[in-house]
């Protein structure tokens, strides 16, 4: 349990860290018309089957894990995997939640508009702050998975 824990601790850590270096540098530096299309079909994309357990069952390995290591008198380890899982739930998943899905869901109503000027307006106004708040959901994964693998390597096996 404790090392899919820390497996989709990284996966989606990973998952939002190639976003912030990647994804929406490549999408910024292109033709704004294609971003928004490209946002707009990656977002349809997203909810899979494959993204899942990453993004929805990470907090819930966290506290089965938390909560085996505790019931096994490994208190340290369970406190950091429990921290590991709220963090999570706070600084990715609500954030996901609150702000990027209605940003997407806003952003996939737009129809994309054949004047280039328009499409940067909207390509803009929807980047940077979604880029934002990726960060946000990044540092939280990445603070997420530090401390499942030091739970991890605190427990006895």
């Amino acid at each position: 349990m404790a090392g899919l824990s820390v497996l989709l601790a990284g996966a989606i850590f990973g998952f939002f860290y190639a976003w912030v270096c990647s994804t929406i540098w490549g999408l910024d530096a292109a033709d704004p018309r294609t971003a928004i299309d490209a946002m707009q079909a990656m977002n349809a994309s997203v909810r899979n089957a494959v993204f899942f357990p990453a993004f929805f069952l990470t907090p819930v390995a966290l506290m089965t894990t938390a909560a085996l290591a505790r019931a096994s008198g490994q208190r340290r380890a369970a406190g950091l995997l429990a921290v590991a899982a709220a963090v999570y739930v706070v600084g990715a998943f609500l954030v996901t939640m609150a702000v990027n899905v209605p940003m997407n869901d806003q952003l996939a109503a737009v129809v994309v508009p054949n004047s280039v000027d328009a499409a940067a307006t909207i390509w803009s106004d929807y980047s940077i702050p979604w880029q934002r708040w990726n960060v946000v959901r990044t540092i939280a994964g990445a603070i997420t998975l530090l401390l499942a693998a030091r739970g991890f390597a605190g427990l006895d096996r």
